[in-house]
């Protein structure tokens, strides 16, 4: 299957990309303003640099996840590697983590540099081909650099939430003009926050998209991703739920989301399993005409 551009929902996401950086913008200059530039950009550049390097390492450690070796998982990195060669993509590390949630997710700054892993709880719950379709949708957001996307968008948003959370141990100085400045970063940052909270979670749905089609276009198999959604969907409801506690901070990078309540489901990183599943059989059915 050709590797084709929906150019409908690109130019969806280049319209929420556009907010972020609009967003961003008046975001550095009212810090800049109140907090003095010099601060803002060594803040904002040391944050930046550590979320760069470190984010998938990081990833892999709040999963307890390892990377393992091809005499470990031998099917695992036998198919890690055929789905790389049709995907015109260098083999990324691989790497399990022992949880009895069944999900998948890719990390990484770059092709290059990109780790794919996938739980216990998944090895033991697809099929060969339904283990397939996932791998390939996280091989389509390495090759989307997804990861590297998704860090530049948050990472200010992060920022935000983090003077929102702490502002205030800064926001009783000397003088009252200082303080009055730190009330106004603080009020800023978290109309930033909440407002990027939303274009972010609506950038995340759209790229998982994105990756759904790329993931299809990898395999020829629109079918095997259909069908790997609806059976970990359906094995969400059988894992304990402490498990499911445990795992839920890392729900943008799964292939799946865990959701417990209505308000999860609003603001959830992915679109609905159903609206995923109908467009994966729309393309099969295009494939067969």
């Amino acid at each position: 299957m050709e590797w084709k551009s929906d150019w409908g929902l690109r130019g969806r996401m280049v319209l929420t990309m556009f907010l972020l950086f609009a967003l961003y913008i008046v975001f550095i200059a009212v810090l800049s303003q109140y907090m003095g530039l010099f601060g803002v950009v060594v803040v904002m550049g040391l944050f930046s640099l550590g979320q760069f390097f470190f984010s998938d390492r990081l990833a892999l450690y709040s999963m307890g996840a390892k990377e393992v070796e091809e005499s470990e998982y031998p099917q695992l990195h036998a198919t890690v590697g055929r789905l790389s060669q049709q995907a015109d993509l260098p083999k990324p590390t691989v790497a399990v983590a022992d949880t009895r949630v069944p999900n998948a997710f890719a990390t990484g700054r770059s092709p290059s540099k990109s780790t794919v892993c996938v739980t216990q709880g998944l090895l033991q719950t697809l099929d060969e081909e339904e283990l397939e379709g996932v791998l390939a949708h996280e091989l389509a957001h390495v090759k989307n650099r997804d990861v590297m996307v998704m860090t530049i968008a948050s990472f200010l948003s992060t920022i935000a939430f983090m003077i929102v959370r702490w502002g205030w141990l800064f926001g009783g100085g000397r003088n009252r003009q200082g303080g009055g400045g730190m009330i106004v970063a603080v009020l800023v940052s978290l109309v930033v926050w909440i407002v990027s909270f939303v274009l972010i979670r609506t950038l995340s749905r759209y790229r998982e998209y994105s990756a759904d089609r790329g993931g299809a276009a990898i395999t020829g198999n629109p079918s095997a991703l259909a069908s790997a959604l609806l059976t970990i969907s359906g094995r969400m409801d059988r894992v304990p739920k402490e498990d499911l506690r445990e795992q839920s901070e890392m729900n943008a990078f799964f292939v799946i989301p865990i959701q417990s309540d209505f308000v999860g489901r609003i603001f959830s990183t992915h679109p609905p399993t159903e609206k995923r599943v109908e467009r994966l059989r729309e393309m099969a059915g295009e494939m067969e005409r």
